[in-house]
């Protein structure tokens, strides 16, 4: 996937990508995106992991924390 940035909201751009995927779709997409090793599917990655933590609690903040670190 390539973005060109010229004139476009790219959060607004990958969330209206995602909205109507369920949860088996999303996953697969992060999942896809991850095994090929793209750099330009880390603009979405960063977009989705946007929306993960500002729709997470501190627990589950910490546990992404703490995911993170361990994955390091």
């Amino acid at each position: 996937m390539v973005i060109i940035m010229d004139n476009i909201d790219v959060r607004a751009y990958i969330i209206n990508n995602f909205k109507e995927d369920t949860p088996e779709e999303i996953k697969a997409s992060i999942e896809e995106s991850i095994s090929s090793k793209d750099d330009d599917t880390l603009i979405g990655l960063g977009v989705l992991f946007e929306l993960a933590w500002n729709n997470s609690s501190d627990e589950e903040k910490n546990t992404l924390l703490f995911n993170i670190k361990k994955g390091m």
